[in-house]
């Protein structure tokens, strides 16, 4: 009987020490909101046994770490966040109303007129396609001058605008949306004008979304990770696989990473105004001269 009573006394002890871990776990973790909750939930599973609280918590710190698998360490943030909080800043937190209206498709109240943050679009994908020497990009990248490599140029840069214009809030996605607008239009006006069949122009613009979006992921992939990941991302959507030349690769990762660098000095206010984005060359001829760009001048006449 005392052997019986001192297991039950230990083992009591050792629920109580995984329920303090797990409270403290929690605090950290959960929302003050939720916190009440999950240590009701602990508590009832004490009948279940030190076992599965185990299992609980070590389910709770897996998730709350980094997880690693095949050799590659995915990282999850510690913060988690409830409905009620928000990704965006305070300023851009909005209501159920505005919430209810976005999920129907429509699009709520915005920082600017949506015909400002129209036209911003407009010329910043211009300047995607009109500031960038894709002359260049041909011939030292070895790629043939066609229709669909000067799409894959285009489409690196007007990724780029798109990753500086995420950090702007709900009016930089906006933004994002219209530029992708802006580059489909254009690249079906110029099948058009080289002549290309209508049925033929239109199965190459279907495969040209779907290598889009998947080049998407691919560059957010390698933005995020080292270099050798950015450039596996830059052969397999901008070289096609078709690149032997390890130079080829290594300048376009150095030339990704300046010009996000580069994006990111811009004032977010200004991008969201004018659209004006500058972009550095291909071969930097002085590799220390990437300096703050000049804020550009905002005219809002006529609009």
């Amino acid at each position: 009987s005392s052997l019986l009573i001192s297991l039950l006394q230990s083992c009591q002890a050792g629920v109580t020490q995984w329920a303090a871990g797990c409270s403290g776990l929690l605090q950290t973790a959960a929302v003050p909101g939720q916190c009440r909750w999950m240590l009701c939930s602990i508590f009832q599973r004490h009948k279940a046994g030190p076992f599965q609280l185990s299992k609980f918590c070590g389910g709770l710190i897996q998730a709350n770490g980094a997880i690693t698998q095949q050799n590659r360490s995915f990282y999850n943030t510690n913060k988690h966040l409830s409905t009620k909080d928000s990704f965006l800043s305070s300023e851009e937190k909005v209501g159920a109303f505005t919430r209810i209206l976005e999920a129907m498709g429509f699009t709520g109240p915005l920082k600017y007129s949506k015909w400002k943050i129209k036209v911003a679009a407009l010329r910043m994908y211009t300047c995607c396609v009109e500031k960038t020497d894709f002359e260049e990009f041909f011939n030292r990248c070895q790629m043939p001058d066609t229709l669909n490599s000067w799409f894959l140029v285009a489409q690196l840069h007007v990724w780029m605008c798109l990753v500086r214009l995420k950090q702007e809030g709900r009016t930089g996605q906006y933004m994002c949306r219209y530029i992708v607008h802006c580059m489909w239009e254009d690249v079906e006006q110029r099948g058009k004008v080289m002549g290309m069949n209508s049925t033929v122009l239109k199965e190459d613009l279907k495969k040209m979304v779907e290598n889009f979006y998947a080049a998407l992921f691919g560059y957010d992939e390698g933005i995020l990770c080292d270099d050798r990941v950015l450039a596996a991302a830059l052969w397999r959507n901008l070289f096609n696989r078709n690149c032997d030349d390890p130079r080829h690769l290594e300048l376009l990762v150095e030339y990704v990473r300046k010009q996000v660098q580069h994006l990111d000095a811009l004032s977010g206010e200004d991008l969201l105004l004018t659209g004006e984005v500058s972009w550095r060359p291909l071969v930097e001829s002085n590799a220390r001269s990437i300096l703050k760009p000049l804020a550009p001048v905002y005219k809002d006449e006529g609009l």
